[in-house]
């Protein structure tokens, strides 16, 4: 015990603020995670349902040969505005939406040098090379399940692990060790009880009944994981969100309660609400500078824009007419290009008609013109 809490305290001090441990066991969620696949609840994200995948996934002790024990561990971030229900979540203006977590440092470049200072800190105390592998929302790894296990919290009716006292804000990772620590209980309780908060609020319902959603109408897969068209009949339920979704999370009374919240730096602000007219001007390299270092450059530029489109479409603003013209008329990417159309005839006024036309008429890329061609019919729905 004195060297798991040794280690323990170490990961305290490196920022986890959540720690448990397991073995290599089969997670309990796995024929969940199966029946997931099979009804095709992950969208395009086929690399889940490799066979590889799957196998690791059910038995976690195939990604380091000889492992003993598991660490799980909890990095608490700083979570949105939690006081706004319903409509309120659409931002006034022309301002986007942004997930919290992607709001500072890339996660994938602040974790990994914890979880190697943590193997250091465990082989000087052991005094010899240990096994290890580790990850952050990067490997085959059912990680909220492995989390339960590891005593972290339970998985809520919106997906998410929720710890009754941190919320469900949380980053995790795993560190595969080939040395036994004492495994942590696993969380047997589940506090949702009868709240379906989280259900009712989610704009394109994508939260299924067995704690679980349906990948292809989340808001965040759209905006991130998705790379090509939007479906049209989920656009409008989008709002204003560019990159990645919130609101499942911030309507939920363990966030509303225990979720930490800080201050923002300006920075940091203007990736929380981007000022979208803005944005929609980005060049390639302008993309790379501004986004360097953050989740952001996940969805690549042509991504970004095509959310940017779609949230100036649902915003109706007129000062964004020009700029989507623009983009309609000179962006390099064809996806920019569709998205901007829907957002003109979204919006719906005569000079975005008149610029849809000529577009009609200009534009060579098949996909473009059935994007215009739709969004001419798109007047006068809204």
């Amino acid at each position: 015990m004195s060297l798991k809490s040794d280690i323990a305290a170490e990961a305290q001090r490196l920022g986890f603020s959540l720690f448990g441990v397991i073995e290599p066991v089969t997670p309990p969620h796995f024929d969940v995670y199966e029946d997931w696949l099979e009804r095709e609840r992950h969208g395009e994200m086929d690399y889940l349902a490799t066979e590889r995948a799957r196998e690791r996934r059910r038995d976690p002790g195939l990604i380091l040969p000889g492992c003993q024990s598991i660490l799980v561990l909890g990095w608490p971030h700083t979570a949105p505005d939690l006081s706004t229900t319903g409509d309120e979540y659409r931002t006034k203006g022309t301002r986007g939406r942004t997930a919290s977590y992607a709001w500072g440092e890339d996660y994938h470049d602040l974790i990994p040098p914890r979880l190697e200072g943590l193997v250091g800190f465990i082989e000087r105390l052991v005094g010899y090379p240990v096994p290890n592998r580790w990850y952050t929302d990067t490997g085959p790894i059912l990680e909220r399940d492995l989390a339960q296990l590891a005593g972290l919290g339970w998985i809520g009716k919106n997906t998410c692990l929720i710890n009754p006292r941190h919320g469900s804000f949380i980053l995790l990772a795993e560190l595969f060790l080939g040395i036994r620590i004492e495994p942590d209980a696993p969380f047997q309780a589940d506090h949702c009880g009868t709240c379906t908060r989280c259900i009712e609020a989610c704009p394109t319902d994508c939260i299924q009944a067995n704690r679980t959603l349906d990948a292809s109408r989340c808001i965040s897969y759209l905006t991130i994981e998705l790379k090509g068209a939007i479906p049209r009949e989920l656009r409008g339920d989008i709002g204003s969100w560019v990159f990645g979704c919130d609101i499942c999370q911030q309507v939920c009374p363990w966030n509303q309660r225990f979720a930490p919240r800080e201050d923002l730096s300006p920075g940091e602000q203007s990736t929380r609400e981007p000022e979208l007219i803005f944005e929609l001007a980005l060049s390639p390299r302008d993309f790379n500078q501004r986004f360097k270092g953050t989740p952001f450059k996940r969805t690549k530029r042509r991504g970004y824009l095509r959310n940017v489109a779609v949230a100036l479409g649902n915003q109706g603003a007129v000062s964004a007419v020009i700029p989507l013209i623009n983009a309609l008329n000179a962006d390099p990417e064809p996806l920019v290009r569709g998205h901007a159309a829907w957002a003109l005839g979204r919006i719906g006024s005569e000079p975005a008609r008149q610029a849809l036309e000529q577009a009609r008429l200009d534009e060579n890329d098949a996909y473009v013109v059935e994007e215009i061609t739709n969004a001419m019919g798109e007047r006068g729905r809204n």
